[in-house]
């Protein structure tokens, strides 16, 4: 089959291949011309994967920036090269008694607003070359620590050595330097052994579909798109003539002066044609003295 329609599609991501080889096999089941991912999952980790479909890949850096919830175990006593289950060992150490009380610390300790040395293996990189590169080749370089914020975390004790948490984290938080992080503060390190994402900002993992269950319903005729303006409903938006949008389609955005000041805390804005659809995204700039709208994206019909 071969689709022309736009959307997002929730993908329940298994353990093992890539971020983009799934892309890849759902850009063969969809046919579609422009498929990609709106935030990676490393091969080791499940969950929600959010696709962009033709105009849908033009969202991926609004939820790129925002909030993601996990749900990871993390391995007392055992740290790797990579903070994960993929990587080598280093060191083993006695891991202490772990109750209540040290995961209420934990819990306390590391939510909020944090800063986080990013791991050498992670995309990130030094004068042009991915710092995992530099890694695999057993070299570690200086890294700044980062600004994050973790907006909800709870652990559970699942044995002596082994604890489960859920957390609900900024973008550029790295969950499995989180658990090596937590592991340093008890005093016998960590690595983290699973990981699934549930939910990027209000998309629920609960709505999403298998790579396997996404060829049977598209072998059906169905194209589980969820639309642009359902995916960005956590978003203010306004409706507008077809009038006024034309005119954004030819570049004039002088138009959007009449949308006026945002409130307090938006930066983003839908502008919906007469369907209902989503046809524009303005973000507000302070880059004059009363601050203005500029068009963020248009979205063809």
């Amino acid at each position: 089959m071969i689709t022309t329609r736009s959307g997002v599609l929730l993908i329940d991501k298994p353990v093992g291949p890539s971020s983009a080889q799934v892309v890849h096999r759902v850009k063969t089941i969809l046919g579609a011309k422009k498929v990609g991912h709106l935030g990676t999952l490393d091969p080791f980790a499940s969950g929600l994967l959010l696709i962009g479909v033709n105009e849908g890949t033009k969202i991926a850096d609004i939820f790129l920036s925002g909030a993601k919830s996990y749900i990871g175990v993390m391995v007392l006593g055992v740290e790797t090269d990579s903070q994960d289950c993929t990587g080598k060992v280093i060191e083993t150490r006695p891991v202490p008694p772990v109750g209540g009380a040290e995961l209420t610390m934990l819990e306390h300790k590391f939510t909020g607003d944090l800063r986080q040395i990013p791991p050498m293996f992670s995309a990130l990189k030094k004068d042009g070359v991915r710092l995992y590169q530099l890694a695999r080749q057993g070299k570690e370089i200086p890294r700044e620590a980062r600004p994050i914020r973790i907006v909800a975390l709870t652990l559970r004790q699942l044995s002596e050595t082994e604890i489960e948490f859920e957390v609900t984290c900024s973008r550029g938080t790295y969950v499995r330097t989180l658990a090596a992080d937590m592991g340093t503060e008890l005093g016998c390190g960590a690595h983290l052994k699973s990981l699934r994402r549930m939910a990027c900002d209000h998309l629920s993992i609960d709505q999403a579909l298998t790579p396997d269950q996404l060829a049977e319903r598209c072998a059906t005729g169905e194209t589980p798109l969820v639309s642009l303006r359902s995916a960005l409903s956590h978003l203010p938006a306004v409706a507008w003539r077809s009038q006024l949008i034309s005119r954004l389609r030819l570049g004039q955005q002088d138009v959007l002066a009449q949308l006026g000041r945002p409130r307090e805390g938006e930066k983003l804005l839908g502008i919906l044609d007469p369907r209902g659809a989503l046809a524009a995204l303005a973000e507000w700039t302070d880059d004059v003295a009363v601050g203005r709208w500029r068009l963020l994206r248009i979205f063809k019909e």
